[in-house]
């Protein structure tokens, strides 16, 4: 496994850059229509990766952004990891073709779990990222939500991940739905487990991030990588500061 990687990240709906509360729909806050140039400005910063959501594909299906995935690609060199409504292997293609250094898959990869092993096995570990994004019910089992986390499927978090694992997955999305987007702080516990699960994985954090040393901690809790939303958004959070973290030595 390589080093630990920044991702800031810009969710789309309707053109526009957003941020949704746990996963809401109804709860938007609205960041403005200018996702290239705010694109450029991570480059800027030093980023060399992001990561980009079509919301309205995540509950629809059917992924949006090729356009803006392949300026993104174009005009800033970045490497981009995208995902939203991946429902198909030819979107899987098409997402690859418009300049997508990889895919992220996280309904289908709940609810079809043997067509995800194939696009793994087909497109490689690298190209493929698997997000299982989750929620602890009552009685501290995690759930994976889909369809945007509208609707709960019945697989859970440590069920369906063996089954990634015996499939050569690399890349490992997690976000804690009940921290996203409410600058709580990433819930360490659940990292520390997955590491414990799955400790050739690298393991992304997501949701809850609010500072510089929520990220080193994510880092120092056995992430590979973050995803800085609101955050990095509202300016609570200086890109370049997050970055250093790329630099820190491993733990």
């Amino acid at each position: 496994m390589g080093g630990f990687t920044v991702y800031p990240a810009l969710d789309l709906r309707g053109g526009r850059v957003v941020r949704l509360a746990q996963g809401d729909y109804a709860r938007e806050t609205t960041y403005g229509d200018d996702p290239l140039p705010r694109a450029s400005a991570f480059v800027s910063a030093g980023a060399r990766w992001m990561h980009l959501v079509d919301l309205d594909a995540a509950k629809a299906g059917g992924y949006t952004l090729l356009p803006l995935l392949d300026a993104i690609a174009r005009e800033t060199g970045l490497q981009v990891q995208t995902g939203g409504g991946v429902r198909s292997r030819e979107d899987v293609a098409k997402i690859l073709d418009a300049g997508a250094a990889r895919v992220v898959v996280g309904s289908l990869a709940v609810r079809e779990p043997d067509t995800v092993a194939a696009w793994l096995a087909e497109f490689g570990g690298e190209r493929i990222t698997v997000a299982l994004d989750t929620r602890q019910d009552a009685d501290g089992t995690w759930t994976l939500p889909v369809h945007g986390w509208t609707e709960t499927a019945g697989a859970t978090l440590d069920g369906l991940l063996p089954h990634y694992l015996r499939a050569g997955l690399r890349h490992l999305l997690c976000t804690d739905i009940a921290r996203d987007g409410m600058l709580s702080g990433p819930n360490l516990d659940l990292y520390l487990h997955l590491r414990a699960l799955a400790p050739g994985v690298a393991v992304q954090a997501s949701g809850g991030v609010r500072d510089a040393a929520d990220v080193r901690n994510a880092r120092l809790a056995g992430c590979a990588g973050a995803v800085l939303g609101r955050a990095l958004l509202e300016g609570r959070l200086e890109l370049g500061d997050a970055l250093a973290e790329e630099a820190a030595p491993s733990c």
